[in-house]
């Protein structure tokens, strides 16, 4: 009787491919990948998007709410659609972009387009404040906040280092339950929204 090797688990054995972004864009393209898929990519690989729950989906469309007033006129506002980044096409909850939504008809708002991007976390909470912030830092996003509904905050991100080793926002501001978060534009802040108001 000969001897077999033991078979190892297939997370032990596999290699994974990563995508650049325009081969993502492909996929999608040809119907490879829908929406149906719920999946986005992050540094080059395709993820299973984290489903959402009542909390999530209350606290995102009040952040939506709360925004749409305040933007400045130059400023569009978009809810869980893409962005195209350097080696990722995260789809966050809610982004503050320049120009209009015409603007973004044929084509994905890059880093020089957004203003502002949120994220909406409970079960997603350790992908966003190290994944996603770290992605969104590489591309230098001005501003990103993550509406914490585990600690019912909201953290604020800015001051991107941008590619290299170690991407990451140098400044973290926590604004707890009872606080107003400041919505900062292009270094201008032109409104602030009650924490409490986004936590269901």
């Amino acid at each position: 009787m000969t001897a077999t090797a033991p078979r190892l688990p297939f997370k032990a054995m596999a290699s994974f491919r990563t995508f650049t972004v325009d081969e993502y864009d492909r996929l999608i393209d040809q119907g490879v990948l829908t929406k149906y898929d719920h999946v986005e990519l992050l540094e080059g690989y395709v993820v299973l998007k984290m489903p959402a729950n009542p909390p999530h989906d209350f606290s995102v469309s009040v952040v939506y709410s709360h925004l749409n007033p305040i933007i400045p006129g130059g400023w569009a506002l978009r809810c869980q659609v893409g962005a195209k980044l350097s080696d990722s096409r995260p789809e966050p909850d809610v982004a503050v972009v320049r120009g209009s939504l015409r603007t973004y008809a044929s084509r994905h708002p890059g880093p020089a387009d957004l203003g502002l991007v949120v994220e909406v976390s409970d079960s997603s909470l350790d992908r966003d404040q190290q994944d996603k912030a770290r992605i969104y830092a590489r591309d230098k996003v001005p501003v990103y906040w993550i509406v914490n509904l585990v600690d019912r905050r909201v953290e604020v991100y800015t001051d991107p280092n941008g590619p290299g080793d170690d991407p990451r926002y140098h400044t973290l501001r926590v604004f707890p339950a009872g606080a107003a978060v400041p919505v900062e534009l292009d270094g201008a802040t032109v409104g602030t929204i009650p924490v409490d108001d986004l936590m269901p």
